[in-house]
């Protein structure tokens, strides 16, 4: 019994919680919708990924589909390490980065050289994933695997299987990225790897099996701190108390039930699956809903552009969400963006899945208002307010 006790305060002591700075950057997005080249690029787009032989007739993960990646992290991977930068996604479950036969696309990435590194394992699988906005191929590996840069604090997590691609699609050519680091859940990823987080949440490594994330203002600014992501405890120091746990309705995505959309006059009292998506920049709900949220916040939608045009001076009342009797206030300067010369635009995006997949996505400006609490030992979501003040120059948010 004494070594029984012993040995679990050995585990306990082991256990840790660690605190990683991310990165902003403006999404494509907001940058072609700055430079008027979106709409350019969207008919480009939408050409190209009909031609795409990657083109699925079903897509298994639609809410990467609006270029919106942004919130980015460091990681390191092998023994020494071999730095990368990546997208922080709860809306995916995969780690990938490109390996050295990765030639077409990804000129300007950093790659990982199983070579170079003596903790290297060879698994060889094959793998390929197709996102809503590109795709990806190769082979997998595992290998250490450490969250944070090196001669930072990181979180090291030994013996994780992570894809080596060879291949990457035009989509992330042009992306400040090397590839994708997926948060979500083991059922959401392809070949039913187990993604890193999940890894160490079961070799014990964290303190809890769970993650929070506090994402800043940024203001007109780019490259600059973007917020924290905190691994195995609660961000107290950025975010208030929990107000309230709602439990997932489904362990793929993050996702959970809403029930109360709310704008001006308008309301929605409908119980719906949402999803958190730290990879997505917008607000996405029904096209009907969105219409008639964006009538009431008195913007017009621009065809051509494909976003809500809204005077930059306006200051609509807050957008809320219902969720488990909790409702939860998004204010205007989290879901209005200045996109450059004295144009303004909603963060919100109208998505029809036809009865497939969750119906709103609660992308970044939500995250901004409330703390996100990620409780995969629990299976549940938490919400705690974001302790930041309002921005002085409230709609200078980018996106």
């Amino acid at each position: 019994m004494r070594l029984l006790i012993l040995f679990s305060l050995i585990v306990l002591a082991s256990a840790i919680v660690h605190e990683s700075r991310i990165l902003w950057r403006p999404s494509k997005r907001m940058e072609m919708l700055r430079s008027g080249e979106w709409a350019t690029y969207k008919k480009y787009l939408d050409r190209h990924r009909k031609m795409s032989p990657w083109q699925l007739q079903s897509l298994p993960q639609n809410v990467n589909d609006f270029a919106d990646f942004e919130y980015l992290g460091n990681i390191t991977i092998g023994t020494p390490d071999q730095s990368f930068i990546v997208v922080l996604d709860t809306g995916s479950a995969n780690l990938w980065i490109p390996g050295p036969s990765c030639k077409a696309n990804c000129d300007s990435k950093h790659k990982f050289d199983s070579s170079k590194s003596s903790t290297f394992v060879k698994n060889g699988q094959s793998w390929t994933i197709q996102y809503g906005s590109g795709a990806a191929a190769g082979v997998l590996g595992q290998d250490t695997v450490k969250i944070g840069a090196t001669g930072e604090s990181q979180l090291s997590i030994p013996k994780t299987t992570f894809g080596i691609a060879n291949q990457i699609s035009p989509d992330f050519k042009s992306d400040a990225t090397d590839g994708i680091f997926g948060l979500a859940f083991t059922t959401l990823a392809v070949d039913g790897v187990v993604p890193p987080l999940i890894n160490a949440i079961k070799q014990g490594i964290l303190d809890q099996p769970l993650f929070s994330v506090f994402l800043e203002h940024r203001g007109t600014q780019t490259n600059v701190g973007g917020g924290v992501f905190t691994y195995g405890a609660v961000d107290t120091t950025n975010c208030g108390p929990v107000i309230g746990y709602q439990p997932l309705s489904s362990a793929t995505y993050f996702q959970f039930k809403a029930n109360r959309f709310r704008l001006g006059k308008y309301l929605n009292a409908k119980v719906v699956d949402v999803i958190s998506d730290t990879g997505t920049s917008f607000l996405g709900g029904p096209s009907v809903v969105i219409d008639e949220m964006a009538k009431q916040a008195g913007a017009t939608y621009d065809i051509l552009g494909e976003a809500y045009i809204i005077d930059c001076d306006a200051t609509p009342g807050p957008l809320g969400v219902t969720i488990g009797g909790h409702d939860y206030q998004i204010q205007h300067y989290n879901y209005i963006a200045d996109v450059g010369d004295g144009t303004c635009v909603l963060t919100l995006f109208p998505m029809d899945f036809g009865g497939f997949g969750p119906t709103w996505i609660l992308g970044d400006p939500f995250i901004r208002q409330y703390c996100n609490i990620y409780d995969l030992g629990n299976l549940r979501m938490g919400f705690a307010p974001s302790l930041q003040p309002e921005p002085k120059t409230s709609l200078k948010l980018g996106t």
